[in-house]
């Protein structure tokens, strides 16, 4: 029952938002076309999102807003269009992520969300052949717009080398993606390091998680799992996440060896 109300969840909101472009856009006398120019897209584009197969982007939204003349309505609704997008299970660790103002990562197989591509993020979601990719890489993406704020929270990313070296979605894709990441090690906010394969056993041998700490609150730390993730506050595991994050940084490479190590990798690619 209670996944059905999930589903039921999302598919109301994208509806109802679809609805309403559809009703704001007659009622300002223009189709699809003049639409989907105005919000730099595609008409089909434009089509998805009214029948609810697509969920609008930040950047959409704000220029469907501009055009329609709306008075912001489309914006007031897209949050909620968003937050049901995402399974109910990942929904407080989104709206948490969004406040941190310091955020620590360690991944072991993959790039984390917040530094992927969208080609490298396909390439990863088309392998569990979900129904509604185009939802997940949007909202995906969108995650990543806490990263281009004026005062974006501290990121700090420490990667396995295998996660560098698995070539997923073809060379060309995983060349786009490593320099995404030396991109990001170069911002102020973001520090990247890694660990390399040759290091052996270490203290996050057990998997992936980060923990987010806030201005206000109680810090959390979040687990990844087979099947969901869960978010932990019990001091006891905060303290334990925090220390195994601070030897992790010790076994890994500096910041600058850590980025000469990814452009490396990323030479090796094949042609």
């Amino acid at each position: 029952m209670a996944a059905q109300e999930e589903l039921d969840g999302e598919d109301t909101m994208l509806k109802f938002f679809g609805s309403e472009l559809v009703r704001l856009r007659n009622k300002r006398g223009v189709g699809q076309k003049e639409l989907a120019q105005a919000t730099h897209s595609s008409q089909a584009l434009v089509s998805k999102i009214e029948t609810a197969d697509r969920v609008p982007s930040r950047d959409f939204t704000r220029d469907a807003d501009s055009f329609l003349d709306t008075g912001g309505h489309l914006a007031r609704l897209w949050p909620l269009v968003i937050k049901y997008a995402y399974p109910s299970w990942f929904r407080p660790f989104v709206e948490l992520e969004k406040q941190a103002t310091i955020i620590r990562s360690y991944e072991t197989m993959i790039v984390p969300g917040l530094l992927q591509t969208r080609a490298y993020a396909r390439a990863i979601l088309s392998e569990s052949r979900s129904p509604n990719l185009e939802t997940l890489l949007d909202v995906r993406m969108e995650r990543q717009a806490l990263l281009e704020r004026e005062t974006p929270p501290e990121l700090w990313v420490i990667l396995e080398e295998a996660a560098l070296r698995r070539v997923i979605g073809g060379a060309d894709v995983m060349a786009e993606q490593l320099q995404r990441i030396i991109d990001a090690a170069e911002q102020p906010a973001t520090v990247v390091q890694v660990i390399q394969s040759e290091s052996g056993c270490h203290a996050g041998i057990e998997g992936p998680f980060a923990t987010l700490a806030f201005e206000k609150g109680n810090p959390v730390v979040y687990v990844d799992g087979f099947i969901q993730g869960q978010l932990l506050a019990d001091p006891g595991h905060l303290k334990t996440a925090n220390r195994t994050y601070d030897l992790l940084l010790g076994a890994a490479l500096p910041v600058r060896k850590s980025v000469d190590l990814i452009a490396r990798i990323m030479k090796e690619l094949p042609k």
